[in-house]
Formats: structure tokens, C-alpha cells, sequence
């Protein structure tokens, strides 16, 4: 018998309950896991208020870390014993056992901790497609990253610098904006502190920037419009403030032909050749030391009501790992 996080209703924090679950035997192409850390992440929040709708009673997370305890019949990349990590379209991940489909696994390599790893399988992978697919940096690139002290956004402004991208990282607080430079960003910006659009042009030279990686959503979304050149690429990632309200597209026309696009990673992830071509990259800048996975706080599994809480009032710097 394991124990997993669930809820039953939508709602706050205390929505969550610590729950007996059975763990059925791996089908086929399926792995039985023993899972050694969990990562926490917004969209854990959003699903857990309804924001993105999910059938209920339901369990919560996407991504996690452990080891193979069992195979199902014509399972071939993986064998008992091997840590893997995932991050997976369906929640389930608080838990400390879950069958998962083998295909969607990635083996850890030497060097990364299953902790590293459960951190980094949403977070990481959606600073890969960011900034490797949905806009591919150029060297010299001024690019403005949001919530940049934050789990996505501290790999994020590594890695952009790694590709020659000049960083202006937007964070909530100068305690935040200190850990954004400690991790290479060359310039950051307060929210709410000034008019983000106006410093951004003025750290460019009048020009703005050809792309904003946004993960606040309503709140920020004209500042970002207003941050951009002619031309630029807005991307909305996320909704930390709530989701953006319906949008004029004449709004794109007026500050400059602009673009806007609405990603998500399961769509640059589907094929398991992709997965894996993916996970290659974010392992690899990883193992050079380009890109350094900063955990900035751990709780226990039963405690991620808390762990909720703290991210929800922006008090976590870093990825945050949940230990079952």
C-alpha cells in the first residue's frame, strides 16, 4: 500500500489530502516506480483550483524521479533498478508509487540526482522549447524572461546566456532579482517598481526586444506587447496572475505587426524521438556546467499543502522538490 497527494474538489491548499492508494502491476509497456522526488510546479496549482478543468477525485503533479520496481511485458528501454525521470500529460506524480508508460521515461544520467531530475523534467524542458524551438536565440539576442528567479526562469536565463542571449530578467523582488544576476542575467527589472516597457527600451537603445518569455499572463501582457520591436514574438506561457482576458488582435497590428503564441511543452514532446532528443540537450547543458539546477527549498510529500502556499505567495526561489 502507497500514499499519494489527491484532491476531491477544487479549491485552496487545503484541498489536499495524503491518501492510501492501490498500485496495480505494470500492463503492458508499462513500469511499476518507486518514485524518489517530486517536482512542484504552477500548473499543479492551476489544476488544483480548476483553472485547467481535470475529472475529480484526481491526484496532482507531472513530473517526478525514481527507480524501476517492476516491468510489463515488452518493456525493452528500461529494466528493474534504472533511475528514470518523467514528466507526463496526465497528474498523478504526488505519489510514492505510480505505474507509468515506458515510453514516456528518460534514464537519469550519471552525475544528475533523481532530486536534479524531478526538477528540472517539466521546468527544463520548457526552457528547452522556449528557447530552442518556439524562438531559437540567436547570439546578441536581447530577450526579456519573466518570474526569472523562479523554477523555469533560472534555467531559463542560463541557458539563454550559454546561447549568447543578453538577459533582462523581470522578477517580483530585488532579493529575487540578486539570484537572477548570480545566474548570468546581464539586467533585471522590479515589477511593479517601473514602467517595465520604458527600461526595457531604454536597456535596448530604443529598439526593444525580438521576443518575451511571459509566464505572469494578465497582469503583464500589455508591458510585454509594448516591450517588443516590430515584428517581435510574444510568448505566454503561463498565468501566474490569472489568465489573459480576450485580446483586440489590432493590439499586434499598432505596436509593430507583432506575433503571439499560446505553447505548451506536451505539444513539442509527443513523439518519444522528440523526448528524448530533448532531454539529450537539457542533460547535456547540465553536465557542462552551463546550466546549474538551484533546488531552492525541499518538503515532504504530506506537506505539500504548505509547499502550495509558498509558491502561491511567491516565496520559493528556484525549482522546489516535494521527497515522498
Amino acid at each position: 500500500m502507497a500514499h499519494a497527494i489527491r484532491v476531491h474538489a477544487f479549491g485552496g491548499p487545503e484541498t489536499l489530502r495524503r491518501e492510501h492508494i492501490e498500485v496495480p502491476p505494470p500492463g503492458r509497456g508499462q513500469v511499476r516506480l518507486r518514485q524518489k522526488a517530486v517536482g512542484l510546479n504552477y500548473i499543479d496549482v492551476y489544476e488544483r483550483t480548476g483553472l485547467y478543468p481535470m475529472e475529480l477525485p484526481s491526484g496532482l503533479g507531472r513530473e517526478a524521479a525514481g527507480i524501476v520496481t517492476e516491468t510489463g511485458p515488452g518493456v525493452r528501454d528500461v529494466q528493474c533498478g534504472d533511475h528514470v525521470a518523467y514528466v507526463h500529460t496526465q497528474p498523478g506524480a504526488y505519489a510514492e508509487e505510480r505505474v507509468m508508460p515506458a515510453s514516456r521515461l528518460v534514464k537519469i544520467p550519471k552525475g544528475i540526482s533523481d532530486a536534479q531530475a524531478a526538477a528540472v523534467m517539466l521546468k527544463g524542458l520548457t526552457a528547452w522549447y522556449l528557447l530552442r524551438r518556439t524562438y531559437r536565440i540567436r547570439r546578441g539576442d536581447p530577450i526579456v524572461i519573466y518570474a526569472a528567479a523562479g523554477g523555469v526562469g533560472l534555467i531559463a536565463v542560463q541557458w539563454a546566456r550559454h546561447l549568447g542571449a543578453k538577459v533582462i530578467a523581470v522578477t517580483s523582488s530585488g532579493e529575487k532579482a540578486e539570484i537572477a544576476r548570480e545566474f548570468g542575467a546581464h539586467h533585471t527589472i522590479l515589477l511593479g517598481r517601473s514602467d517595465l516597457a520604458a527600461r526595457v527600451r531604454e536597456i535596448t537603445g530604443g529598439r526593444g526586444v525580438p521576443v518575451v518569455y511571459d509566464s505572469v499572463g494578465k497582469d503583464t501582457f500589455f508591458a510585454s506587447l509594448d516591450c517588443l520591436r516590430p515584428h517581435g514574438l510574444m510568448v505566454s506561457y503561463g498565468n501566474a496572475s490569472g489568465p489573459v482576458p480576450p485580446v483586440d488582435l489590432r493590439e499586434l497590428a499598432k505596436r509593430g505587426s507583432l506575433y503571439l503564441t499560446r505553447p505548451t511543452l506536451f505539444h513539442y514532446i509527443e513523439r518519444r524521438v522528440d523526448l528524448q532528443r530533448a532531454a539529450r540537450e537539457l542533460f547535456a547543458v547540465i553536465a557542462s556546467g552551463a546550466v546549474k539546477i538551484r533546488i531552492g527549498q525541499t518538503y515532504a510529500l504530506s506537506d505539500a499543502a504548505l509547499a502550495h502556499r509558498e509558491l502561491e505567495a511567491r516565496r520559493t526561489t528556484g525549482a522546489t522538490v516535494l521527497l515522498p
